[in-house]
């Protein structure tokens, strides 16, 4: 017998997930709530609304239609949230470019996307000058005047049809946005993956506003500590270009919370907006993090109450305590660009807040559980579920309504990201009892000593619990005898440079590896200080490179 399905009403109204419904709540409880960038714009819900409204008249008048792209170059700001409702309500496609890729890998993004028409911030002047020539699909350029002192100053590099605030003054309030399928491309972006060219991943609106709701569910319901709450100031310190700052300005939104957009990041601007906006809820990769609290004025800046999630790498548990020690209530949330990206989030149990603060740190700095509507497990090669005994190791693979469902003009590497039917994470971990999840390593940085693994997560917490080191990354390197052998890529803290020898950092490391239980072969750790880590486009420790890196160099030796 087939399935019922229900009874429609002629007059009856469907309400598709389009985005332009995230905007109801905060039109109809906050009005007035406050959005600012930096020190220069403050205004309204109201004022959003309206200029919404008017950026999509002024790009309906410039031609944009369903279906075409719209390119955002821009730093974090009150423009880049427009452009978040106002592009994708068009029934047109948002591509948030990365600014810090390199001009060819940014030329590949724009050309492969075939965008339209590119909003950009004369701060980027020089990247489209090296592309402007090689653009093959861009039709009109929108000038953004940046932070300059002498915006008119600046040497243009293409014609503008207009600029970006004139536009909107010339426009009407009112646009009538339509409804159509709730499955209809909304936005596009491209990973930065550390070889090859990026790839483009797209979301629906559907699977937009599904996240929306998702993690405002995951985050609104923790007890106390990370709770994402109405009274909430928040300030992104991830990219807007970057899976759209994690989904959080869309949740923020939803939820009416007082916005703050810090542009390009700089930490004495971030800490000073800390404390002036009072921001208790933001969320930013680790090395965003070290530097807030390693800078000058975090001494003199109250952090307390300061909710902050971590993703994009590993929190290391030395990083955790120095955040709790300043007042940071700082956590875990895990995903990846083709998961929107939200998948699970550290909350710690209540019973727990009273805990050491290194006790708390190693329950903060795990994967976490699943949001609400994430199906996510451990795999084995031949997609075997394995046991949640917290022993059990395998690919984290995952289901859920907001997973990319390929790969831009890629299929081949699309069926490769759903094989057997689940998004394959290319991450490694384990899950316990209670359903919490603990990634031990990536697939492709394992590093595998005499026959046996060995996480180069655990032994860069471990190596991070040094009192004299400032960062460090662990990767593989070959070895005749062992196969391979873990190499600690050490960054001293500046006042013990010279002071500390390999010889210590080692004995720390065989120490504590012995205690924790970590794999005897972690003990054949090789140790180099070097005085900075290579990193990706968005911040993440790049140990592709370093690998690549360190093979050409002995490949050069004689």
């Amino acid at each position: 017998m087939p399935v019922q399905l229900i009874e429609t009403t002629p007059s009856a109204y469907s309400y598709p997930l389009l985005i332009k419904h995230l905007l109801h709540t905060p039109l109809a409880h906050a009005p007035d709530q406050e959005i600012v960038y930096r020190d220069s714009v403050r205004y309204t819900y109201r004022t959003l609304q309206q200029r919404i409204g008017r950026l999509a008249n002024a790009l309906a008048a410039l031609g944009v239609e369903p279906g075409h792209t719209v390119a955002m170059m821009d730093w974090d700001s009150h423009r880049y949230l427009e452009c978040f409702f106002a592009v994708p309500m068009m029934g047109a496609v948002l591509q948030t470019v990365n600014v810090r890729l390199t001009a060819e890998q940014m030329l590949y993004t724009l050309n492969h996307a075939r965008a339209d028409v590119v909003l950009v911030n004369s701060e980027f002047f020089p990247l489209l000058q090296a592309m402007a020539e090689r653009l093959e699909s861009v039709k009109t350029f929108v000038l953004i005047h940046g932070d300059h002192e002498n915006p008119e100053k600046m040497q243009a590099p293409v014609p503008f049809a207009g600029e970006y605030e004139e536009l909107l003054a010339a426009a009407a309030t009112d646009y009538d946005f339509p409804d159509f399928d709730e499955n209809a491309k909304a936005t596009t972006f491209y990973t930065t993956g550390t070889t090859g060219l990026p790839k483009g991943v797209y979301f629906s609106h559907r699977q937009l506003v599904m996240h929306t709701m998702g993690a405002a569910t995951g985050l609104g319901t923790a007890p106390v500590q990370g709770r994402l709450h109405r009274d909430d100031v928040y300030m992104p310190i991830t990219p807007m270009f970057h899976v759209h700052a994690w989904g959080l300005p869309y949740v923020a939104t939803m939820l009416g919370l007082k916005q703050v957009y810090p542009g390009r990041y700089q930490p004495e601007v971030l800490l000073r907006l800390k404390a002036r906006e009072r921001v208790t809820f933001s969320h930013c990769v680790p090395t965003i993090l070290h530097m807030l609290l390693n800078h000058a004025l975090a001494r003199e800046t109250d952090l307390s109450g300061w909710k902050v999630m971590i993703g994009g790498s590993a929190l290391p548990q030395a990083m955790a305590v120095a955040a709790l020690e300043k007042g940071i209530d700082v956590f875990t949330g895990y995903g990846m660009s083709e998961t929107c990206p939200i998948l699970s989030v550290a909350h710690l149990p209540t019973a727990k807040l009273q805990a050491p603060l290194a006790e708390q740190a190693a329950l903060r700095a795990r994967t976490g559980l699943p949001l609400p509507l994430v199906d996510l497990r451990i795999v084995d090669a031949e997609m075997r579920p394995q046991p949640h005994d917290g022993q059990a190791v395998g690919e984290l693979v995952v289901r859920s309504p907001w997973l990319t469902q390929g790969y831009l003009k890629d299929p081949a590497s699309a069926e490769e990201l759903w094989g057997g039917g689940y998004l394959h994470t290319a991450d490694i971990g384990n899950i316990d009892a209670n359903g919490s999840i603990q990634i031990t390593d990536r697939i492709k940085d394992v590093i595998k000593t005499g026959g046996e693994w060995t996480s180069s997560l655990q032994l860069e917490d471990i190596i991070g619990q040094h009192p004299a080191v400032h960062e460090v990354a662990v990767i593989g390197v070959r070895d005749e005898k062992w196969g391979e052998r873990p190499l600690a890529l050490v960054v001293l803290k500046p006042e013990m440079d010279g002071q500390v020898t390999e010889h210590a950092i080692r004995n720390h490391a065989a120490h504590l590896a012995e205690t924790l239980g970590v794999s005897r072969y972690g003990v054949l750790m090789q140790v180099s200080f070097v005085k900075t880590l290579a990193r990706t486009s968005i911040g993440k420790i790049n140990k592709r490179f370093m690998r690549e890196n360190l093979e050409a160099a002995k490949a050069a030796q004689p």
